[in-house]
């Protein structure tokens, strides 16, 4: 039997497989729509119903999230505000843009936000409710999305950012993209033997059933030893139970410096054939329509041959990215250092807040 384990870092949460393939219910009757009119209505995670008046001419994005979803939909424009630093840096012009983030590297800046003057704020779940009703107690409208727990959510997500902003059918077509290429890879893994994953964060933490790495393992065509062992959120797992799967690979973001318990698994088969693979930690990371670039690798790296055969459609990624910003795959042991600002987001927890 096939065993795997992987290293990443950052995340969000899990739901069914069917309703990654084909086009979600709520997905097929919000892309039934033509164009955006405004005002629009909706109602947010927050249970507020939130009224955009007419077509927004300047948004801001709280988290990277929000911010690789606009640039996604061609509505990057729009931006005027988001997160500055590692985690949007790929995106084409960000650098450009105003950051409002706070001294503390992770909050939100109310006094930037609020000087921008913004039409509509994007908040992602991580964003706080307290900082969503301070803004909003500011005169600011602000969205905030919910928890994104699959790729169905993700879909969701980007048609609503769309419906908010006016741009509907670069939404539609994103997310048809995105889903045909989740359905290719489906297609592609179907019916081979699974190898064994293990996703290992910051201080041994590792996401089980419920969780959106999940739902990327599973589609790529691996089995998630995390849930095997009835492991539901994020929780640690131990060394001993990792050991006794014997995972055959190590799959770890591409700014991981240094491999977590590096000694404890000195004795599976994935360090002892130095079997590695590193996927872009912002597209795993973040749940907007770029994260079906790593479950690519992983499907590749999994099922090569099953994966070339079925030809899988890879969406195309919107046309202001940054070069060079693309998941690759490599085997062996060597993890790159990077800049220490990086090392500083692997610490648990880091990433959440900055999704």
């Amino acid at each position: 039997m096939n065993r795997v384990i992987v290293f990443l870092v950052g995340v969000v949460v899990f739901s069914t497989m069917p309703a990654v393939v084909g086009a979600p219910a709520s997905v097929s009757a919000q892309s039934a729509q033509p164009s955006c009119s405004f005002p629009f209505s909706a109602t947010d995670a927050t249970g507020t119903n939130v009224t955009v008046d007419s077509e927004p001419e300047r948004v801001v994005a709280l988290q990277p999230s929000a911010a690789q979803t606009m640039w996604e939909i061609d509505a990057d424009g729009k931006v005027v505000g988001l997160p500055i630093g590692p985690t949007t840096s790929y995106l084409n012009g960000s650098e450009s843009r105003t950051d409002v983030t706070g001294n503390d590297g992770f909050s939100t800046s109310i006094e930037t936000v609020v000087s921008l003057e913004p039409d509509l704020v994007l908040a992602p779940n991580s964003v706080p409710n307290e900082t969503v009703e301070t803004l909003r107690n500011a005169g600011v409208t602000v969205y905030k999305f919910g928890l994104s727990g699959s790729i169905a959510d993700v879909s969701n997500k980007t048609i609503r950012t769309g419906r908010l902003v006016g741009a509907c059918g670069a939404a539609d077509q994103r997310v048809a993209s995105l889903n045909e290429t989740v359905a290719s890879i489906e297609s592609a893994t179907t019916g081979q033997d699974r190898p064994r994953v293990l996703y290992v964060m910051s201080g041994g933490y590792t996401p089980g059933n419920g969780t959106f790495i999940h739902e990327i393992i599973t589609i790529a065509g691996g089995e998630n030893i995390a849930a095997t062992a009835n492991i539901t959120g994020y929780q640690q797992i131990n060394p001993e139970t990792v050991i006794q799967q014997d995972p055959q690979w190590i799959i770890a973001p591409d700014h991981m410096s240094t491999l977590p318990n590096r000694t404890a698994y000195a004795a599976t088969t994935a360090l002892e054939k130095d079997q590695t693979v590193r996927v872009d930690s912002n597209y795993v990371s973040q749940p907007a329509p770029r994260v079906v670039r790593p479950m690519e690798t992983l499907a590749q790296t999994f099922h090569p041959d099953a994966f070339d055969a079925e030809n899988v459609s890879s969406p195309s990624d919107g046309t202001n990215t940054a070069p060079g910003s693309q998941t690759t795959a490599t085997t062996g042991p060597g993890f790159s250092v990077v800049a220490a600002v990086l090392a500083v987001l692997t610490l648990t927890g880091a990433l959440f807040a900055r999704r």
